[in-house]
């Protein structure tokens, strides 16, 4: 058997519960689903996941600045046919 190490992580009982539900339910523990994302982060030379901000970009900010000038692009609109006229105006 190979030497292992003790591990200590810190998180909201919730967390570890839904985390340990959904590992045993893939056939592993929680320890095994740990040591498989490090091994999948030495793959990947960094974590093996996207990691971004959940946030509007440049682009839509510009069109949410865009749009708070337009006075005839607020509502409330009656319908979507009314919604749509002021649209294509």
């Amino acid at each position: 058997m190979a030497n292992k190490s003790n591990l200590t992580l810190r998180m909201e009982p919730e967390l570890k519960a839904q985390a340990a539900a959904l590992f045993k339910a893939l056939g592993m523990d929680l320890s095994t689903a740990t040591g498989i994302f490090y091994r999948q982060a030495l793959r990947c030379h960094g974590l093996p996941f996207e990691v971004k901000l959940d946030e509007p970009n440049e682009t839509t900010y510009a069109a949410l600045a865009d749009a708070e000038k337009d006075d005839e692009m607020y509502g409330p609109f009656d319908s979507v046919a009314e919604l749509m006229e002021a649209l294509n105006a």
